[in-house]
């Protein structure tokens, strides 16, 4: 069996594969709610072979979401929708992940392929589920202030602090009666905790302000409430920006710093990411982001998860093989092919086994192509 396809165990929880699909926000939501869109669009990714799907940033509080239309699990209403889709995720043999998530200075934004025109009306906003909202932040500076859809946010105090504290932890509770078998908390990308830790966003002279020990606070007592309320059973996850990738915000060697005391504090896994912040630049391409989990997994001596443009099944096995990190994650690879994984795995050793028993004349069909032996 190829290294991309050995199983592994997290806790009480094993994931078929290494292979997992990364949240990748929808923009689909009304008042926060799972449809049917998400259960399709998810719902595929086990069918096509992926050991864990992981559900898109979801709002721990209704102010913490990107956009009016993100998904959300700051009300017990919004578990039995997340349980059917969690269910039918499980009936395939795939691990259930979901993304917790707080937007900060980078929420209330508008949804990008609907435009003015279509917000005209009251019939048509509400038909959307459309809100706008002033946003938080670790300070009152706008993510970009050339670009009018971000908003100059509100800065948190204390009692602000500690409602996005108990958001995410109530949220993981929810997540657990949804029957997810992991969470992952959303530090990357210019959103709220990664503003908090970087100096590109967090100007506070408080207690989570200044030092890199101080800007770390917030994501650090995040993941103390979250943990505490979390099966013990379960894995935690955390996806970070390794790298703000611009002059005088956060570095890889933070990143590393931060991730010894996030698994101190019972994070299994690290889904490296980097950026997020106008500021900062990295030119895209294949594996680019591989090296921040390499250096996260040795360095922090954790289990890391990479992303970023990893479609080649081959680089991704060797990934896993030369040890650079323990997870591959697609998203908009996963998108143009639902079925990357029982495609990978079939390439790499000519199992059909990701395949789902529905789809056995894909075999038969194979062998009288001659791709199967």
């Amino acid at each position: 069996m190829s290294e991309l396809f050995s199983p592994i165990t997290l806790r009480d929880v094993t994931l078929r594969n290494r292979t997992v699909v990364a949240p990748m926000c929808m923009y689909s939501s009304i008042d926060g709610f799972a449809n049917d869109w998400h259960f399709v669009h998810l719902g595929r990714f086990a069918i096509g072979g992926f050991g864990l799907v992981i559900v898109e940033a979801t709002g721990v509080v209704p102010e913490g979401r990107i956009s009016y239309a993100d998904m959300g699990l700051w009300k017990d209403e919004h578990i039995a929708p997340l349980a059917r889709i969690v269910d039918f995720l499980h009936t395939h043999g795939t691990a259930a992940g979901i993304q917790l998530a707080h937007a900060g200075r980078k929420a209330s934004t508008s949804v990008e392929w609907r435009g003015a025109d279509e917000l005209q009306t009251e019939e048509q906003r509400k038909a959307v589920g459309f809100e706008h909202w002033v946003p938080v932040a670790p300070s009152a500076e706008s993510h970009d202030p050339n670009d009018d859809d971000y908003q100059v946010p509100t800065a948190l105090d204390a009692a602000g602090i500690q409602r996005v504290i108990d958001g995410f932890a109530d949220a993981a509770i929810r997540a657990d009666k949804a029957g997810f078998d992991t969470v992952e908390i959303h530090a990357a990308h210019g959103y709220l905790l990664n503003q908090f830790l970087s100096p590109l966003a967090n100007h506070r002279t408080d207690e989570y302000g200044g030092s890199r020990e101080n800007r770390m606070r917030l994501v650090l007592e995040v993941t103390e409430a979250v943990r505490a309320v979390w099966p013990a059973s379960k894995p935690l996850m955390a996806r970070i920006s390794a790298s703000d990738n611009a002059e005088g915000g956060w570095t890889i060697e933070d990143s590393v710093v931060l991730a010894r005391e996030l698994k101190a504090r019972g994070v299994e896994v690290i889904d490296c990411s980097s950026g997020g912040f106008a500021q900062g630049r990295i030119k895209p391409e294949a594996n680019y982001q591989v090296k921040f989990a390499q250096q996260v997994k040795a360095e922090g001596d954790i289990l890391t998860m990479a992303v970023g443009l990893l479609g080649d099944v081959d680089a991704a096995e060797q990934i896993i093989a030369r040890g650079e990190a323990d997870f591959i994650a697609l998203a908009r690879g996963a998108m143009d092919d639902p079925q990357w994984a029982a495609h990978a795995r079939r390439a790499l050793d000519g199992s059909y086994d990701n395949w789902p028993v529905q789809t056995v004349r894909v075999q038969s069909r194979d062998k009288v192509l001659g791709v199967r032996k």
